[in-house]
């Protein structure tokens, strides 16, 4: 493998601690808050739930820089040397349509599930389903506030200060709404994925989180305008924008619908 796609991971690693801005980790925190808290996560009765919070997002940062990187390089590369296919560009264009996206999902939604397999085998492989869903929302929530954070600082605040305030322009606004809704897409993901681990069907739950996330990451690929550099300015497309808030909210509802239905449940017998 090139050391040189080492060096980047471990640069596109420490970006995300290369310039602090209080407003953008303000920003991100507020937005995890305001979704996590329709879980109802018991953060502050289970503190040890704090560490699953910190583990995930260092965790999943570290599986992008170090494996999700150097591995669709290597693919791009295996492809590229593909004499026999018909059209290289044709080739690439594929693989950079669904091949990223879906490992992308894969590798990112493993590393957040990491911190929750610890507990579950901790438990005895006993675990309920409700605390389950719960913990994959904190471990979400950890990669998703510091996804967002390092969109707020290093991209849109950091590259255009000048537009970090100017909620009326559709740059500033497009973006922090880019960046509002994957949160709760992330915390929905691993939610999905902790229900299904407490249930016994970590796989099947897991692959299922691994593709919606590869749904959100092809945000990216299906609307170009959606690129934090254009002409010099921030831009960002309606597009992605309605796309992305569409996926998260459905996902979203999802997971609360099985939290929720499960609280009722547990609370049928009590009655």
């Amino acid at each position: 493998m090139d050391w040189n796609w080492i060096d980047y991971g471990v640069g596109y690693f420490v970006s995300f601690f290369e310039d602090f801005s209080a407003p953008a980790i303000g920003l991100a925190i507020a937005f995890g808050a305001v979704w996590l808290a329709c879980y109802w996560s018991p953060l502050f009765k289970k503190p040890w739930l704090w560490g699953v919070f910190v583990s995930s997002a260092f965790l999943t940062l570290a599986a992008i820089s170090f494996i999700h990187i150097p591995l669709i390089q290597w693919i791009a590369d295996q492809l590229y040397y593909m004499h026999h296919f018909p059209s290289r560009i044709v080739l690439h264009r594929l693989f950079y349509l669904a091949g990223i996206p879906l490992i992308g999902g894969l590798v990112m939604e493993g590393a957040k599930l990491v911190p929750v397999v610890v507990y579950w085998r901790r438990s005895g492989k006993n675990l309920d389903p409700k605390l389950g869903l719960a913990i994959g929302a904190v471990a979400g929530a950890g990669f998703g506030i510091l996804q967002a954070y390092g969109v707020l600082a290093t991209k849109l605040w950091g590259a255009f200060p000048a537009y970090a305030y100017d909620f009326f322009n559709p740059a500033c606004s497009y973006g922090f709404l880019c960046t509002f809704f994957p949160v709760a897409a992330q915390i929905a993901f691993s939610a999905l994925a902790g229900y299904g681990l407490a249930r016994g069907r970590g796989w099947q739950f897991y692959l299922i989180a691994s593709v919606l996330h590869g749904l959100l990451n092809l945000a990216w690929r299906l609307f170009p305008g959606m690129t934090l550099y254009s002409y010099g300015n921030p831009s960002y497309s309606l597009g992605a924008c309605v796309y992305t808030a569409v996926l998260a909210a459905l996902v979203t509802a999802w997971a609360l619908w099985l939290r929720w239905r499960k609280r009722a449940a547990t609370a049928e017998p009590e009655t």
